[in-house]
C-alpha cells in the first residue's frame, strides 16, 4: 500500500522549497525516531555543524530503513541547534543527506544538549508504508 500525504501551504503563509506549512498524513503505522546526534556507529562525535547535522540525518535515515519507511513518509521533523549555531549552515548540509523531500519542520534553539560537545539533535514522525 502506498501512503500518501498532502503538504498545506495557505496562500496567507510564506511558501518554502525547504519545508511544509502542515502535512495531513493517513492513518497507519507511525515511526517516532528518537533523537539523532552527529554521531557516527562507534558513538564518536564528528565535528563542527556541517558534519553532526550529515551524521544526525544519516542516522535519522538509518532508523527510517529499519522500520521500512524512507525519508518521503516523513510527517515532521524537530531540529534542535545549541545556540549560536546557524540553522542555514545545518541546512545546507543536511541537504546533500535528505534530499528534497519537504515536510514539517520546527527549528528550537537549545542552551546546550545532554551530551557534552553536541551542536544538533533531529528527531522525526514517520508513517510506515504497509
Amino acid at each position: 500500500m502506498t501512503l500518501k500525504t498532502t503538504h498545506l501551504d495557505p496562500e496567507e503563509l510564506p511558501y518554502s522549497p525547504a519545508f511544509t506549512q502542515g502535512v495531513v498524513a493517513p492513518a497507519g503505522q507511525t515511526l517516532y525516531v528518537g533523537g539523532q546526534l552527529g554521531t557516527d556507529s562507534s558513538g564518536k562525535l564528528l565535528d563542527g555543524i556541517e558534519a553532526q547535522t550529515e551524521q544526525a540525518m544519516r542516522n535519522v535515515l538509518s532508523v527510517l530503513t529499519a522500520a521500512g519507511t524512507g525519508p518521503e513518509h516523513v510527517v515532521k521533523l524537530n531540529i534542535y541547534l545549541v545556540n549560536g549555531h546557524d540553522a542555514r549552515a545545518g541546512y545546507e548540509a543536511s541537504q546533500s543527506i535528505w534530499g528534497n523531500h519537504r515536510t514539517a519542520i520546527t527549528v528550537i534553539s537549545t542552551a546546550e544538549h545532554g551530551r557534552p560537545g553536541a551542536l544538533i539533535e533531529i528527531d522525526a514522525i514517520a508513517l510506515i508504508p504497509e
